[in-house]
């Protein structure tokens, strides 16, 4: 156990973060999750029975001390990190045009400076154990939607992916975008708000991340997008 390998997942109480985490447990890894509210982390770990390898911090992905703490945290409790999932971020649901930008300020801080400070704050560790950044994405980081500022925000995350392999890559860093479509976690706020058609389940996603985390030695994988059948954009 003590040589398993160590993630750090941003988000990582709901939705696809905590898929993710549930996944890489089963399959041996030490995981670290943080979150901004204590209560919901700490219902997510006693969900899971409080397994022993398992590390819940509170903070903000969007505070570069709070992220800083959080991997000298993980590396102090499981002494390496392998890898980073940078999951936290959320949508206000509203267009340009005529939204309410009281929100944006956090939504465009936590959906693209927040995997920006997770990087920075990793970056040594994961050289040091030639690692893997995550980054989660969106469809809506491809495809143009009127009036979408959380889309122009998975868009910035689309070129931060890139971006970031191309100066990583030969530190020996893996950098993976995943990119999902529509997918039933709290993102839409509640059942009353999911959208139409079929959607993908957080742990479907989670099979993609946890794929291209456990790909062999020397192999990159950096680009998954991944929509449920019948989603045309």
């Amino acid at each position: 156990m003590t040589d398993s390998p160590v993630a750090l997942i941003t988000g990582g109480g709901s939705g696809i973060g905590a898929a993710v985490a549930r996944q890489l447990l089963d399959a041996g890894h030490r995981v670290a999750v943080t979150g901004r509210g204590e209560p919901r982390l700490r219902a997510f770990a006693e969900g899971l029975g409080e397994p022993a390898g398992l590390l819940t911090i509170t903070g903000d992905a969007a505070d570069y001390d709070d992220v800083r703490a959080a991997v000298d945290r993980t590396i102090e409790e499981y002494g390496r990190l392998d890898t980073v999932v940078a999951n936290a971020g959320f949508a206000t649901h509203d267009a340009v045009a005529d939204g309410d930008p009281s929100g944006w300020a956090r939504m465009v801080l936590t959906n693209v400076l927040g995997p920006a400070l997770l990087i920075r704050a990793s970056v040594d560790a994961l050289k040091a154990t030639g690692g893997r950044i995550v980054l989660v994405g969106s469809v809506a980081g491809f495809v143009n939607t009127p009036g979408n500022l959380y889309g122009a925000t998975k868009w910035a995350v689309t070129g931060l992916a890139e971006n970031t392999r191309r100066q990583v890559t030969e530190l020996g860093i893996g950098v993976t975008l995943i990119a999902p479509g529509r997918v039933e976690t709290p993102f839409w706020g509640g059942t009353d708000s999911l959208p139409p058609g079929r959607l993908l389940t957080a742990d479907q996603i989670a099979d993609s991340v946890v794929w291209a985390i456990r790909q062999p030695a020397g192999v990159d994988i950096n680009t998954v997008v991944v929509r449920p059948l019948g989603q045309p954009n």
